[in-house]
């Protein structure tokens, strides 16, 4: 697919280097918060808007979930991508000159037993890949960055070890966006559709609302909540289950929904990745 596809964070993110293996044929567009990803895709400066959602290690991705209901856009595609950590520094450098590494405040956390290891102290930036771009224009001997393979390659750094993270399985989920739904039915694993809502102010209205998708058998996969404009009394949730709506157990379970709920709004209709199998 031609065009751009937007995401948070400099060039050699781990957000860029989702946009590579999700989108190869487009041109990836660096944006400096999650607001002006979403403002690239709805003003058509970018065609597609890739943002995290959460990652197996840390958990969700603040204030994701507020935007996305009211971005204006909706979920076409999700991506899987596995977070290798790696330790670059300058050419020439070897481990045991580094004294400092610097990482967005998540990664470092996540390479603890790494850095103890070798002595080295965490550092938080404000994000990998720029603190990559800094060290490369510093010309600091004792210092490293935690980021991807991706970023050491476009800031001429070297790789002084990879896969540093704590856990094997750290993985971050993410969305891909665009200004128009696709409700096709599309990929080989399945589909999964998104949607957010609030309960009626009744008795045991989550729990009636919920009961569709068990009496109709629709997985749901996460049910969050969060607050409302800052209300303690009004919560929105949001969910994702697998299947689609025209799915007769699908729209059962959707309908019995919508009789609990005072709002509904489905965020988007998509294919599930294959690593959820």
């Amino acid at each position: 697919m031609p065009g751009r596809i937007a995401f948070q964070g400099e060039r050699g993110a781990y957000s860029h280097q989702a946009c590579l293996d999700a989108r190869p044929g487009m041109d990836p567009l660096p944006c400096r918060t999650f607001e002006d990803v979403i403002a690239a895709v709805r003003t058509g400066t970018a065609d597609l808007a890739m943002l995290p959602v959460e990652n197996t290690t840390y958990g969700r991705v603040a204030d994701i979930h507020r935007l996305l209901p009211e971005s204006g856009l909706y979920i076409v595609d999700e991506a899987f991508v596995r977070v290798h950590i790696s330790l670059m520094a300058l050419p020439g450098v070897q481990i045991e000159e580094i004294e400092t590494v610097r990482a967005h405040l998540v990664l470092i956390p996540q390479c603890a037993g790494f850095l103890a290891r070798y002595g080295i102290r965490g550092e938080a930036a404000a994000d990998s890949a720029g603190a990559a771009a800094d060290l490369a224009a510093s010309g600091e001997r004792k210092v490293g960055v935690l980021a991807s393979d991706l970023a050491a390659e476009i800031h001429g750094l070297h790789i002084l070890a990879r896969h540093t993270e704590d856990h094997a399985h750290n993985t971050t989920r993410f969305l891909i966006m665009a200004r128009e739904p696709d409700y096709s039915r599309r990929g080989t694993s399945g589909m999964m559709t998104t949607f957010v809502f609030q309960v009626r102010n009744i008795p045991a209205a989550l729990y009636k609302a919920m009961g569709g998708f068990a009496t109709n058998g629709v997985n749901m996969t996460k049910l969050e909540s969060y607050m409302v404009d800052g209300s303690f009394s009004a919560t929105q949730f949001y969910a994702d289950i697998e299947g689609h709506p025209d799915d007769a157990n699908v729209r059962l379970a959707l309908e019995e929904l919508d009789y609990f709920t005072s709002s509904m709004s489905v965020l988007g209709v998509y294919p599930a990745d294959p690593s959820r199998r």
